[in-house]
């Protein structure tokens, strides 16, 4: 069953008195608990794909619907509590903030689903969850540090901690591990594939690099702006 759908994706940017196409008519399903990579050079419109579904970016014409409903019409609220609630995103840069320890980063996305005082009534409960992620995810020796104190690997663990705290249905990777030598790299890969087959998580990875995408079930190549 399809929990995201991709119906004529097209989508430009402006430089100066110049359009450039960049995603040029796509259609894409992603299945309910699939691991889809999307494959593609620099410049094929990887990202861009990426950013549209996640609701980061509108489209210039075509649609992107979630269990069968469009989303990227929705007025800006409703697409920032589908951001926030069921579609999160992992990015090659980490974006985690600088002054609070990984535990206070990882629930800053909770923190703004729920406000500040409905947060602050049941805090102690979603540090423990806020813990448990980053145990799962092999930082519970790490609680304190700041992201300065962090491997690049480990600052990437904790933006995917940070993704899951609400309970996302969908988890869009942005060349992930675009930053990190070969050794972290693979466990990362790694622990995106166990909360694949163990959360039943669904992801979709986009990469240029074929050993990375090869560990997906399902692999389509994006050339140009079209699938092959």
């Amino acid at each position: 069953m399809e929990i995201m759908q991709v119906r004529g994706l097209k989508k430009s940017f402006t430089k100066g008195p110049h359009t450039i196409p960049v995603l040029k008519g796509i259609d894409l399903d992603v299945n309910e608990g699939e691991y889809l990579s999307i494959i593609g050079q620099s410049g094929s419109g990887k990202s861009t794909l990426l950013h549209v579904m996640g609701l980061l970016t509108h489209p210039n014409e075509g649609s992107v619907l979630y269990r069968g409903n469009r989303i990227d019409d929705l007025p800006d609220l409703a697409r920032d509590r589908l951001r926030n609630h069921d579609i999160s995103m992992i990015f090659q840069f980490y974006h985690l903030l600088p002054e609070l320890d990984i535990v206070e980063n990882v629930l800053t996305p909770m923190m703004i689903a729920q406000g500040y005082w409905k947060f602050r009534l049941h805090r102690k409960a979603h540090r423990e969850r806020a813990k448990e992620l980053l145990e799962r995810v092999g930082l519970g020796h790490r609680l304190k540090h700041k992201p300065s104190e962090l491997s690049g690997g480990e600052m990437q663990r904790t933006a995917i901690a940070r993704a899951l705290i609400n309970q996302p249905k969908i988890l869009l990777a942005d060349e992930p591990t675009g930053n990190l030598d070969r050794s972290t790299e693979g466990g990362i890969i790694e622990l995106l594939r166990e909360l694949n087959e163990t959360e039943k998580l669904t992801i979709v990875l986009v990469t240029h690099n074929p050993a990375i995408a090869a560990g997906a079930d399902r692999t389509v190549t994006l050339t140009d702006g079209l699938f092959e």
